[in-house]
């Protein structure tokens, strides 16, 4: 499945062009993919089975689940789609729906069952899962879990079409902000029983205590059984002012390259300087919304200007320093 030149390092380059930050999380999941595809490998070698690692990926909303996902799925070209564990337990019937998305990873792979049986699903919003109250017409929390066992951990599954599509070798990447989670291991976490001394390596005991415990999500609402199907767990932290500004601006499929490349394309030279997007980062830490508010906050200051390029083919360069200022238009000579 995987080039011998697609290492985990080489995974993690990738995604660094792409993802900016989160470097801890970056390592456990190329290490985790890479692993699964080369299980596969040998799967097709010695025809056994294999455990599958599927991953859940902790953090708060806007801080990149879904962009490493699809990120990784874009180098390893594989077929990828996302679900929405709310959606799930929205439906009265989550079978559907799982059927569903496993559908439109058959459509990703343009039909083809094999390729479809080696893709990424990735599920959103999986701490939405916890609750046991079900709404009229809709499933819990709790069985949805339970729906979304055989397949996680891999068995056949019957499209419309009468086709079956095996879930053994599809990769199940779970996501989810896990708001208290942190409460709950703050509360549990410390390894005061294990018996330390100088010699013993702290970095490790430290690792070992930021850690989240199968039994701190049991504790959250994530049934054992459930927990289970996901060994890997790799924890995203909120980004910080710093790593907002580079979102932007140095990311290399930034909001600030892909705005660049249309004006250049209209025949003109875009400028933004570094206050902009420094203001822009401020109001979306005061959003709270991590990274998700910050294209619509640098397309609202780009859509006045852009409205104006196309009729004025005079105007030869734009220059923005200050998201509360007008911008400087200058004319072909």
């Amino acid at each position: 499945m995987l080039a011998r030149e697609t290492t985990p390092s080489a995974i993690v380059r990738y995604l660094d062009e792409y993802v900016i930050g989160q470097d801890e999380a970056k390592k456990v999941l190329a290490v985790a993919v890479y692993s699964h595809y080369r299980k596969i490998a040998t799967l097709r070698n010695d025809q056994g089975a294999i455990a599958k690692s599927n991953v859940l990926l902790v953090g708060p909303s806007g801080t990149g689940k879904t962009l490493l996902c699809d990120t990784l799925s874009r180098m390893l070209k594989v077929p990828f789609v996302t679900a929405d564990a709310t959606s799930l337990a929205q439906t009265k019937y989550a079978n559907e729906e799982i059927e569903a998305a496993l559908q439109r990873l058959l459509d990703k792979a343009d039909g083809n069952i094999e390729d479809a049986q080696q893709g990424i699903i990735f599920i959103d919003e999986i701490d939405k899962l916890r609750s046991s109250n079900a709404a009229a017409g809709s499933s819990s929390g709790e069985s949805v879990q339970h729906a979304l066992l055989k397949i996680m951990e891999g068995s056949p599954v019957k499209l419309k079409d009468n086709r079956y599509i095996d879930t053994a070798n599809i990769l199940f990447i779970c996501g989810g902000a896990f708001v208290g989670l942190e409460n709950i291991m703050t509360r549990t976490h410390g390894f005061g029983f294990i018996a330390t001394s100088a010699d013993d390596n702290q970095n490790i005991l430290d690792r070992l205590n930021k850690r989240v415990k199968p039994t701190d999500l049991f504790e959250f609402g994530l049934i054992p059984e459930f927990t289970g199907r996901l060994p890997v767990i790799a924890r995203l932290h909120d980004l910080s002012k710093p790593m907002l500004v580079r979102i932007m601006s140095t990311a290399k499929n930034s909001i600030y390259r892909q705005y660049i490349a249309i004006f250049r394309d209209e025949g003109v030279e875009l400028s933004i300087g570094p206050r902009v997007f420094e203001q822009i980062a401020e109001l979306a830490l005061e959003y709270k919304t991590g990274a998700r508010s910050l294209r619509g906050i640098f397309e609202e200051l780009i859509t006045p200007i852009l409205y104006l390029i196309p009729d004025n083919p005079e105007i030869c360069k734009v220059e923005i320093s200050s998201l509360f200022e007008d911008a400087r238009y200058f004319r072909r000579k």
